[in-house]
């Protein structure tokens, strides 16, 4: 049984807190909701199960000490930011793309290891998650903390971001959301394709401290 004093934090307010960072607007959540809602109930689980893959590497570098060594070579951390931004604005580019289209567009077949690669790129290429799990090891975790309270923590954070991501596209595939993506989806395209561009910009803005 783990000590309470091994973390510096309720753990229940960690997981809260780690709940509603991860289910905020931003590229994952929107990637995976507008799948799930043009393409499907399986689409938008296959992306998020890429999505959360992507965060668990980036969980697992951080637990091994990687986001320690990003911090140490900054180069490490302008390669991944630099792709990120680039994947974003591809991403805004399709989006924006779809929209100047309108009703004319169709869908092109996707399969379900593009979907998944998708997810997965999209979180690969955000420097922000390893800093993100990164930082909260080092806030929540006690000084000393055995090996094994780091993985108990990843664990629940972990499943804690499952429950975001599965559940945004098991909330956006349901039938009423999906027909108003279909009325709407020059608007829906337009709105994704300016926040993924914006997205893109802020991530270049990111600088490490």
């Amino acid at each position: 049984m783990v000590e309470d004093t091994q973390f510096l934090l309720p753990i229940g307010v960690v997981v809260v807190g780690w709940i509603l960072a991860g289910g905020s607007p931003g590229p994952a959540t929107l990637t995976i909701s507008g799948t799930a809602m043009s393409r499907g109930r399986l689409a938008g689980l296959q992306v998020a199960l890429g999505v959360l893959v992507g965060s668990a590497s980036w969980g697992v570098a951080a637990a091994l000490g990687f986001s320690a060594v990003m911090l140490a070579n900054a180069w490490l951390f302008e390669i991944v930011r630099y792709a990120g931004a680039a994947y974003l604005l591809f991403l805004a580019a399709k989006s924006l793309m779809s929209a100047w289209r309108g009703g004319c567009a169709t869908l092109v077949k996707t399969s379900s290891r593009s979907l998944f690669a998708k997810g997965l790129l999209l979180h690969l290429t955000n420097p922000k998650a390893i800093l993100s799990w990164g930082s909260v090891y080092a806030i929540v975790l006690a000084p000393g903390a055995p090996w094994y309270v780091v993985w108990q923590l990843f664990t629940m954070l972990f499943a804690a971001s499952a429950l975001v991501f599965l559940g945004y596209a098991l909330l956006f595939s349901v039938s009423p959301v999906a027909r108003f993506y279909t009325r709407s989806r020059r608007w829906f395209e337009l709105a994704f394709g300016l926040f993924f561009g914006a997205a893109s910009l802020k991530l270049l803005s990111v600088r490490l401290a």
